[in-house]
């Protein structure tokens, strides 16, 4: 009989889980993180959208051997769940996201990591080994940014590129904006360095320097793009978040094609930030290989769908042609069974991870990988189902606001 994993006694829950992580990380730290845009009611909702489904579990089946692996990137997932590109992990934990791709690795579970990581891209393929690697990308306005990353990432064995697509404009983060939220010394946004002057390697997040920086090197200060009615005036000076993840330039018929000839055939172009059949129907024609259903985390649109809310109509227009995947408000392996059973094929968790790399590191991670894979092997044996393919609305009831049942 294999060893069983011993328990964390302190932290048994996600919700344990992140009230550790409350205690742990600076009011500046906790608030960047858990943040939603404007009121937060679509962070809410992305949660609260699992509550509103039931699972109808079936009985006296012989689930003696229950197999959660699923296909991912031309390969296999020990389970449907992967760990989602979130920006500079090492507010949370020094190690930041190299702890993460450590965990990752034990774990055999894909990480994606954000463009806008502390720690560089191959730092993180060097800590992950021959565990795979997503590349969550902002394709800037002057591609040539873009298209060093991309070089980079195929050099590294990254399988796929994840490009964020709901951001043209930066949603309005109240807090971020009251805190003026910057990053710390000795963090640095670790993948542009060299795309920088020397004082951008100290660049916070709004891409001016701070003290006395500022006064000496006025010149190194980034300036988002505009347009003067006339032309578009790209972004300039040293990368910054502010200044150049947002590209209200972007669109379907010319930045696809392009994306896809700089990442072939090394690595997969996904799409993530998906959240309307119609747009999906436009990921399948324009050969994207994959699709993230998403909102940025409730950081983005608020008054947006929940993901889970518009996964359904996405899954009917993309006709099983390319896979789906969503993000956003899982925080239970029940959780996990509910977006399988409404047609998504594999899940990413953000805010968790970080949760449990503030707990403890390396080993947090790993915490939270478990207790949502132990929680997902859970339901799928007590639901009655040992095949991922066997999930499906069968097994779920909606409640309405009445509390009525109606099925699928």
């Amino acid at each position: 009989m294999p060893a069983q994993q011993a328990h964390d006694l302190n932290c048994l829950t996600i919700a344990e889980l992140e009230a550790h992580a409350e205690q742990r990380m600076d009011k500046q730290t906790r608030d960047y993180y858990n943040e939603g845009a404007d009121s937060g009611s679509t962070l809410r909702e992305n949660s609260q959208a699992y509550s509103k489904y039931r699972i109808r579990p079936r009985v006296l089946r012989d689930i003696s051997l229950i197999d959660t692996s699923c296909p991912l990137f031309g390969g296999k997932s020990p389970i449907p769940l992967g760990v989602a590109p979130t920006a500079m992990q090492c507010l949370a934990h020094p190690d930041g996201e190299v702890a993460t791709a450590r965990a990752c690795r034990k774990a055999g579970v894909v990480m994606g990591l954000s463009s806008f990581a502390t720690s560089t891209l191959e730092d993180v393929a060097a800590a992950s080994g021959q565990n795979p690697c997503a590349l969550q990308l902002y394709l800037f306005e002057e591609r040539e940014h873009s298209r060093k990353l991309i070089r980079r990432a195929k050099a590294a064995g990254y399988k796929a590129v994840f490009l964020t697509v709901d951001t043209p404009m930066l949603g309005r983060r109240n807090l971020e904006i009251r805190n003026q939220f910057k990053l710390p010394k000795p963090y640095k946004i670790a993948n542009f360095t060299e795309d920088s002057s020397s004082a951008a390697t100290k660049t916070v997040m709004d891409g001016a320097p701070s003290g006395t920086e500022h006064k000496e090197e006025k010149t190194s200060s980034s300036a988002p793009g505009y347009h003067d009615g006339k032309k578009r005036t790209p972004p300039s000076g040293p990368i910054s978040f502010h200044s150049h993840a947002p590209n209200p330039t972007l669109c379907w018929e010319r930045d696809i094609g392009w994306l896809r000839k700089e990442c072939a055939p090394e690595m997969e172009v996904w799409v993530k930030g998906i959240a309307t059949a119609e747009d999906a129907i436009l990921a399948v024609h324009h050969h994207v290989d994959g699709i993230v259903v998403s909102n940025h985390g409730g950081r983005q649109l608020n008054g947006a769908l929940a993901t889970l809310d518009a996964l359904p109509e996405v899954v009917d227009a993309v006709q099983g042609k390319i896979p789906v995947h969503v993000d956003g408000g899982i925080r239970h392996g029940t959780d996990v069974f509910k977006a399988l059973a409404l047609g998504a094929d594999f899940v990413w968790i953000g805010r968790p991870i970080l949760w449990g790399l503030s707990y403890k590191g390396q080993e947090g991670v790993e915490l939270c990988l478990k207790l949502l894979r132990d929680e997902f092997t859970l339901c799928m044996g007590l639901a009655g189902t040992v095949r991922i393919p066997e999930i499906s609305k069968d097994y779920l009831v909606k409640m309405d606001q009445a509390g009525f049942v109606s099925r699928l």
